[in-house]
């Protein structure tokens, strides 16, 4: 069958995968939302469904005020002797650890911690033993790719660190995976950094420890100068053997906003490329070593996509996700419907607003949403937001006006480096009204819907929300809010119903 990249679309960087009783498994970066390091699972790489998130307790994860883009780094998912672990770094506080469960539908252990530096660590478990492997320096201050062997059940390391392969040439060297194939352990990894000088490099050896040779035509997977194009950014993958015996690469990459636009909103999403190994044991990528829209895959199925999501169709505690730890006194939820109370907390402010929010995955989207102010409510905002980070999101809103009866109004603002605008008001009749985002390639379109008709509030550009302006390794999430006027006496609440946003 033919599949089209990306296979997750929207902002699920830093796919790691395993193979265990019968299907495969993948964990992505989460950075400063929460619940962290998203989980899914798979019966044939192509189509992948969340089934939750591996760090669902604050006491797995320190996530309180980090900054957007800080907290949890690239994960890699494991599996060994029926338990999966999942080891990770929290950047924010230079914290490197794992946790494990026996169950993968279930609850993860607390963290155990491991005393090394860098970051994207992998485990490799070999012959009864257990490797750690990250970017960084080993016990003799030497920078590259840093290995030592660990017990699994404590994180004491058992073997000095030893820097075992310092890459290609390409700068940030990052994103370290050991496979043991055959006679070789083959180490791959990514360097250019993670935008559009990104790559896949690899090298190996026959033993754990090197040296390691690398392999001759590095980098086996790039985009760094396919232009024009679309797809870019390929790098930071994990290599997995099929049911069939035949080989791919998991791997991150983006899409541009325009093919003459370097600009990138979605954040870094999955992608599935094709491996061949040859006769003395040296594997390539993709047709000719970059990544392209569509591939051909052996099996009989079909690839499925969901265009449509609303309240109905998603999980709370999957398919949403939250700004760093929430207090979730503030959230009432319903099969159909949430009511968010406010707080002074704002989404400028790096901390944890009454925000639920549901990634972008296509630059084409429609989406429609009922917010009511309950007339006992305090003043303030309740609204959507197109969220990128504190300073850049663009908000429209419903707004309760404090100190005058019964008085409404819908507000569009625009937040870009920091800059607050904003860039529409308008009397509404009542309390509730339908806020209204249409997107395409190039532009955001905030109206609002009330019984007197449509009312155009605005058009602000998608490429300020992108990485390439905002910074940060994070994409669009599209957020319910809920925020307290200043003066208020009591909170701001909003009620939201009939969500409803779908893709071309």
């Amino acid at each position: 069958m033919r599949y089209t990249n990306p296979v997750i679309k929207g902002f699920y960087p830093d796919p790691s995968v395993c193979f265990a009783k019968g299907k495969y498994y993948m964990v992505c970066s989460s950075f400063q939302y929460f619940p962290g390091v998203p989980l899914f699972e798979s019966e044939d790489l192509v189509n992948w469904k969340q089934i939750g998130h591996v760090l669902t307790r604050k006491t797995q994860v320190q996530l309180e005020k980090v900054n957007s883009s800080g907290g949890v780094f690239a994960p890699t998912i494991r599996h060994n002797n029926g338990r999966f672990y999942m080891v990770t770094t929290n950047d924010t506080t230079h914290e490197n650890f794992y946790v494990y469960t026996d169950d993968i539908y279930g609850e993860w252990s607390d963290p155990i911690k491991i005393d090394r530096d860098g970051i994207d660590p992998s485990l490799l478990f070999d012959c009864g033993k257990t490797y750690f492997l990250s970017n960084g320096t080993d016990d003799n201050g030497e920078g590259g790719v840093v290995q030592c062997e660990i017990n699994i059940a404590t994180g004491k390391k058992l073997s000095e660190s030893k820097c075992i392969w310092k890459g290609s040439g390409g700068r940030y060297l990052e994103s370290p995976h050991m496979y043991k194939i055959g006679e070789y352990y083959y180490l791959m990894a990514a360097e250019g950094g993670t935008e559009y000088g990104h790559m896949i490099t690899y090298a190996r050896s026959k033993s754990v420890w090197g040296p390691f040779e690398g392999y001759a035509r590095n980098p086996v997977l790039t985009n760094r100068n396919k232009a024009p194009e679309i797809i870019q950014g390929i790098g930071h993958g994990d290599l997995i053997c099929g049911r069939d015996g035949s080989w791919h690469i998991l791997c991150l990459g983006f899409r541009q906003i325009h093919m003459w636009m370097p600009y990138h909103t979605l954040g870094r999403e999955v992608f599935l490329i094709p491996v061949t190994f040859d006769d003395k044991g040296w594997f390539t990528a993709g047709i000719d070593g970059t990544a392209h829209k569509e591939y051909d895959i052996e099996g009989d199925f079909a690839q499925t996509r969901k265009n449509i999501f609303t309240f109905e169709n998603t999980a709370w505690n999957v398919d949403w996700c939250h700004l760093r730890h929430p207090d979730m006194s503030n959230y009432k939820f319903d099969e159909n419907q949430i009511e968010l109370t406010g707080t002074g907390i704002t989404l400028d402010d790096m901390d944890s607003p009454t925000f639920i929010g549901i990634r972008q995955r296509d630059l084409k989207m429609e989406l429609t949403c009922n917010v009511t102010i309950p007339e006992n409510s305090g003043s303030g905002d309740c609204g959507l937001t197109v969220y990128s980070c504190e300073n850049e999101h663009y908000d429209i809103a419903l707004r309760k006006n404090a100190g005058k009866a019964n008085s409404y109004e819908a507000v569009l603002k625009l937040n870009i480096g920091g800059i607050k605008h904003e860039q529409a008001t308008v009397p509404i009749p009542e309390n509730k009204a339908v806020l209204k985002i249409k997107s395409d390639d190039l532009h955001y379109n905030f109206s609002v819907i009330t019984n007197e008709g449509e009312k155009i509030l605005g058009t602000a550009q998608a490429k300020y929300l992108s990485s390439e302006v905002s910074g940060g390794f994070t994409g669009v999430v599209i957020g319910l809010y809920s925020i307290n006027a200043a003066d208020n006496g009591k909170p701001c609440i909003g009620e939201f119903r009939n969500f409803n946003m779908q893709y071309d």
